[in-house]
C-alpha cells in the first residue's frame, strides 16, 4: 500500500514511483484485523503492487488466449468448431486486462501480427495433445516468437495451466515427450512448495496467509491425466529452462510439479486450474466437490492473475490502430451458457 508522505530510512516500507509501499506481508496482517469483506481488497491490492513494482509501459494489457479444437466431450462436436472457455477469459479480465482470441489453423503471418499486438499469451487446459495439435503448432509458434523478444529485451510473458505447464514443458526440450500418464482427475490437493519458493518472482509476495491454507488444505483443482515428474524434469534437462516452484502427489503415489518459473524468461506454468475455482459451477464438472469455492481460493486466483497481467504491462506491444483492436477483441463474440452439456459453465464457440 502506497502513500506519498515522508518516511524514517529504517522503514519496512519500500519506495515506489515516488511513493512509498508496504510489502504484502504486512498488507495480510493489516488484513486480518479488518470486517470479513475487506481481506479480499487488500490481498488484490498487496497482488497487484508487487505486480507492478517494475515501469508500466502499458496501462490497457492485452492477453491473447489460444483456442483449441472441440472435443468430443463438448457440445456435438463439428470438425472446424473451436473453443475458449469463458473461465479463462474471466480470469485475466479480473485483474484489469482485455483479452482476443487467438485462433488455431491459421498462417504464420497471422501468429506474427497478433504476438506483436498483445502483451501477453495464456495456454488454457484442455484435451487436446500438447504438440501434435493445431493448438500446438499455433503454440509452439507463439512460444518462439515470445522466447526471440525475451532475448531481444522485450518482456513477454507467457502463462500455462494445465495442458499449458505440460505444453511449455515440452516446447522448451523440442518437443519431446517429457511427460508421464498419471490419475489427478477431479481431485483438489494441496500444494507442497519447494524451500526457496519465495525466491520465485510468481510466488515472493504471496501472502503468509494463503502459504498456510495452500499448504495444508486441498483447494486447488486438479483435472489432468498427465504429470511432469521431478525425475522427467532432471532427465530431459529441464531444470536449465525452469525452476520447480511446487509439487504434488497423485492418486496413485507419483509426484508431479504442479507450479514452475522460467529461470531467464518471464514463462509461468501452474498444473491445476486457478480459474475454475471462481468462474466454473458446472455439476457436471469431474470431482465437482472437490471445487473449492471458499474465499481463499478466490484469493490466490485473484493473486497470480494481477501476477501475470502485471507482468504483460512490461511491454508496449498493440495494435496498429484503434479500429484493428476493436475487431479482435473477445467482446466481439457472445458466450454460450454449457454447463448443461459440458465441464464448463460458459464457453465461447468459434466457427
Amino acid at each position: 500500500m502506497c502513500r506519498n508522505t515522508p518516511v524514517p530510512d529504517n522503514s519496512r516500507r519500500r519506495p515506489f514511483h515516488g511513493f512509498h509501499c508496504y510489502p504484502s506481508s504486512i498488507l495480510i496482517d493489516i488484513a486480518r484485523g479488518m470486517p470479513s469483506h475487506r481481506p479480499l481488497l487488500i490481498v488484490a491490492y498487496a497482488a497487484l503492487a508487487a505486480a507492478v513494482a517494475f515501469a508500466s509501459k502499458t496501462h490497457r494489457p492485452i492477453i491473447g488466449i489460444l483456442a483449441q479444437k472441440v472435443n468430443d466431450l463438448l457440445p456435438p462436436r463439428q470438425a472446424n468448431q473451436t473453443y475458449i472457455s469463458a473461465s479463462y477469459v474471466k480470469f485475466v479480465e479480473q485483474a484489469g486486462a482485455r483479452v482476443i482470441p487467438i485462433f488455431v489453423d491459421q498462417e504464420d503471418d497471422y501468429y506474427i501480427k497478433t504476438f506483436n499486438a498483445v502483451n501477453g499469451i495464456l495456454f488454457p487446459g484442455g484435451d487436446v495433445d500438447a504438440v501434435n495439435s493445431s493448438y500446438g503448432r499455433a503454440a509452439s509458434i507463439l512460444y518462439d516468437l515470445a522466447m526471440k523478444a525475451n532475448r531481444k529485451g522485450t518482456h513477454f510473458p507467457l502463462w500455462g495451466t494445465c495442458l499449458g505447464l505440460e505444453l511449455v514443458a515440452r516446447l522448451a526440450v523440442g518437443g519431446k515427450q517429457v511427460l508421464t500418464p498419471c490419475l489427478a482427475q477431479g481431485v483438489g490437493m494441496p500444494l507442497d512448495f519447494t524451500r526457496d519458493f519465495r525466491r520465485s518472482r510468481m510466488l515472493h509476495s504471496l501472502p503468509r496467509h494463503l502459504q498456510t491454507v495452500l499448504s495444508s488444505e486441498p483447494i486447488t483443482y486438479n483435472a489432468h491425466h498427465w504429470c511432469l515428474t521431478l525425475e522427467n524434469f532432471k532427465a530431459f534437462g529441464l531444470n536449465k529452462f525452469y525452476k520447480i516452484l511446487s509439487t504434488n502427489v497423485d492418486l496413485q503415489g507419483m509426484t508431479f510439479i504442479s507450479s514452475m518459473e522460467g529461470t531467464s524468461a518471464p514463462v509461468y506454468a501452474v498444473q491445476f486450474h486457478p480459474e475454475m475455482a471462481v468462474f466454473e459451477w458446472g455439476t457436471r464438472t469431474p470431482g465437482r466437490s472437490h471445487l473449492y469455492h471458499n474465499g481463499d481460493t478466490a484469493l490466490f486466483s485473484q493473486y497470480l492473475a494481477n501476477f501475470f497481467v502485471g507482468e504483460a504491462r512490461r511491454n508496449n506491444h498493440r495494435f496498429p490502430n484503434e479500429d484493428e483492436e476493436r475487431r479482435a477483441l473477445i467482446y466481439n463474440y457472445q458466450p454460450s451458457f454449457t454447463e448443461d452439456k459440458t465441464y464448463f459453465t460458459q464457453m465461447y464457440l468459434f466457427e
